[in-house]
């Protein structure tokens, strides 16, 4: 992976890789409705959740997660190329949110972000969950714990590391979670977001 063609193929395969949905294709082999036909419409394991089966959830939870953490650890091990690295992390999360199989409508990206937080350092992904478990425990919005960690980490990333190009990656990440979330934002601006444990 010396070479940059081979560098810009790994990034698209790692998009490539990301655009595959760990919902709909758990969703199918489960025999469940699709998750893009539930709740938010977005496919995503809060969605598979929604049909009341908690191992498909598990599974594309994990999936989704595996998306962002495989790729970056992979050419991590394989090149100390920061800027691949980040590359990487941000092409992941963009195939997820955007996949080509699908439209380009894809889930809003949190356990993805989390997958590739972890690649890039385990102790920062560690953080995120602790806030992400804070933050749910304490105000019962998932959507609202997922931005405020996602933040935190982005803020964190750069005192943590000083490493601009995982700051950069982790911006861009931070910028489109925000905008998957818009309408989980305006929800929680009026009062109407569900709440854990709950589903409209």
């Amino acid at each position: 992976m010396d070479t940059l063609p081979a560098q810009i193929l790994f990034v698209v395969g790692t998009y490539l890789l990301g655009s595959i949905s760990s919902a709909i294709i758990v969703s199918k082999a489960f025999s469940l409705p699709d998750p893009r036909d539930l709740g938010s419409g977005n496919p995503g394991a809060t969605n598979v959740l929604r049909t009341g089966n908690k191992i498909a959830a598990v599974i594309t939870l994990t999936g989704d997660l595996l998306k962002g953490l495989i790729p970056v650890l992979a050419v991590d091990f394989l090149t100390a190329s920061a800027p691949l690295v980040a590359a990487t992390g941000f092409a992941a999360l963009l195939g997820h949110i955007y996949p080509l199989y699908y439209s380009f409508k894809g889930g809003k990206g949190v356990a993805t972000t989390l997958g590739v937080v972890l690649g890039f350092d385990w102790l920062l992904g560690v953080v995120w969950i602790a806030i992400w478990l804070f933050i749910a425990l304490l105000f019962r919005y998932s959507s609202f714990a997922a931005l405020v960690a996602t933040t935190l980490i982005l803020i964190t990333s750069w005192f943590w590391s000083k490493n601009i190009w995982l700051f950069i990656s982790m911006a861009f990440i931070t910028l489109f979670v925000f905008w998957k979330h818009r309408s989980n934002i305006q929800n929680l601006l009026k009062g109407n977001e569900s709440k854990l444990g709950k589903s409209k």
